[in-house]
């Protein structure tokens, strides 16, 4: 096996588990993946535009109009336009967001602290600053 072969099924391994862990997560909430996608980068942020959160979570505007859709109707997050541009939306958490947004932060967090529980200082280090530039670069 190639070691590019081997970086490609320890990653699919990787993505694999991570997935199956967040579906774990997400299946217990009323939530779907993709509005807790949405409800973390909503959460990094006090506000944001459609076209902003449509980019942060890497779909269309139009994907993203359905999921804010079902935020809304769920009382996860609200729109208001703004006064300089009325048909400008700003899309923020409520109140239960907010709290859904901590809850799911805090699953990271912990999934964080257990896999880096293993590495070093440095190996953390290092592999955070991998991380950076891999996405840095590719996505």
């Amino acid at each position: 096996m190639t070691i590019n072969e081997e970086l490609t099924h320890e990653l699919l391994a990787f993505f694999n588990g991570f997935s199956s862990w967040e579906n774990s997560i997400v299946r217990s909430s009323e939530l779907t993946v993709s509005e807790a996608h949405a409800i973390e980068v909503l959460g990094e942020h006090e506000k944001i535009n459609m076209k902003g959160l449509a980019q942060k979570l890497g779909v269309t505007t139009g994907t993203t109009t359905v999921t804010v859709d079902r935020l809304e109707k769920k009382n996860f997050a609200r729109r208001e336009s703004t006064k300089e541009d009325r048909r400008v939306n700003l899309i923020s958490l409520t109140d239960l967001g907010k709290k859904a947004f901590e809850e799911h932060h805090d699953f990271h967090m912990h999934l964080t602290e257990q896999m880096t529980s293993i590495l070093s200082d440095d190996e953390i280090k290092q592999f955070l600053n991998t991380l950076k530039k891999i996405n840095a670069e590719t996505f």
